[in-house]
């Protein structure tokens, strides 16, 4: 058995459910200190975030590996063909909960950080991890409480690979270099509550917002641009009606979110909400909170050092790619000019199931130390 697939599988069997880290990253830090990294535990409302640095032989650049050691709960048990915090082996996939999204990255990145350093050959500039487990949850007491730490220390970091699950298809045929903004609202129109029978004497919220829905649904709000999709805007949730056939309810309640490219604002983004609304002289509140905004990394020496590797290994061209949700490559964009993010395909992520291809694992570690040789010079 591989380095890489016994540390995955070794990851994989801590059921560690957002945000209990179950002992990864101690399992995590122990290897690194092994190797001479600076292991630091920074913990912040009960979630635990590792951050370990290893010194070079001379002053260079910093390259960060990132990733998060929880996983979303699996689901009905009984779909599953095997236990998924039992990782098991079956034509030639490695299956368990969070074997793609992404405990196989984890094991990937620091075999190959092990592979590099046992290799012996001096190098310049820095090599750092930075684990949490509060990636999959709310994302408030992880990864931007590190990078907060960082900050206030004047710490830089100057390249970060992130081991999300990016491919597609084949292994390495997709890197994300940035990713759009989230925006979220709770919209409440108010209307006056009363019995069907009697319209006259009440307002339907419904009612009311229905015209004004369709036109936010048809709005065209932005063409993205050369490294975004459009922005889309979507409805989530909503709530109205008192429980009974013959009332009329006195509000309702609507969750939506945009996904948003650098082709907007948030301000702007508002604006456009609230216009609409008004237009339709509706009686309503408004919450906003924004989760995350948008980054992009522009092509430089971590995109084509990551790409050359990804070609070296497997012949494949990668695409760079925006699309997809939100990641803590959002985090840590504030404090490093270049931050992509990389790892195995992310067709059966948070499913029942979930699994990679054991065919894939020793490519993946490679092309993560072929990434570190080129940037750091050994």
């Amino acid at each position: 058995m591989t380095r890489v697939r016994a540390l995955a599988e070794a990851l994989i069997r801590r059921r560690s459910v957002t945000p209990d880290d179950q002992g990864c990253q101690t399992l995590v830090a122990e290897r690194l200190d092994a190797l001479g990294f600076r292991c630091e535990t920074i913990e912040h409302n009960g979630v635990t975030n590792l951050w370990a640095v290893h010194q070079g032989a001379a002053a260079g650049p910093t390259l960060a590996f990132a990733g998060h050691t929880d996983v979303v709960l699996p689901g009905p048990l009984d779909q599953w063909a095997s236990d998924p915090f039992v990782p098991a082996v079956r034509a030639g996939n490695l299956y368990g909960r969070g074997a793609a999204d992404m405990k196989t990255s984890i094991a990937a990145f620091v075999v190959a950080i092990e592979e590099f350093l046992e290799a012996g050959a001096p190098y310049a500039g820095r090599l750092a991890v930075l684990l949490t487990s509060d990636e999959e949850g709310p994302a408030t007491d992880g990864t931007v409480r590190v990078i907060e730490t960082l900050a206030r220390r004047g710490e830089r970091i100057d390249f970060c690979v992130v081991g999300e699950p990016t491919s597609v298809v084949r292994l390495g045929d997709t890197v994300k270099n940035g990713r759009r903004g989230s925006l979220s609202g709770r919209l409440t129109v108010i209307g006056v509550q009363g019995h069907v029978a009697y319209p006259h004497l009440a307002r339907n919220p419904i009612h009311q917002l229905a015209p004004a829905l369709a036109e936010l649904v048809a709005i065209d709000w932005d063409r993205g641009n050369e490294h975004f999709p459009p922005t889309t805007w979507q409805v989530s949730n909503v709530q109205a009606g008192a429980g009974a056939t013959n009332v009329i309810p006195g509000r309702l309640t609507l969750d939506f979110n945009f996904r948003f490219s650098t082709a907007s604002t948030v301000e702007s983004l508002k604006q456009r909400i609230e216009a609409a609304l008004d237009a339709h002289g509706l009686d309503y509140a408004l919450e906003w909170s924004l989760p995350a905004l948008p980054f992009l990394t522009v092509c430089g020496a971590l995109c084509a050092a990551l790409s050359d590797a990804i070609r070296a290994e497997t012949g494949v061209v990668t695409e760079l790619s925006t699309t997809g949700g939100t990641s803590d490559g959002r985090f840590i964009a504030r404090i490093c000019p270049q931050v992509v993010e990389f790892g195995p395909l992310n067709a059966s992520i948070h499913q029942v199931d979930e699994h990679v291809a054991l065919a894939e694992l020793e490519p993946l570690k490679n092309i993560y130390r072929r990434t570190i040789a080129a940037l750091l010079g050994a």
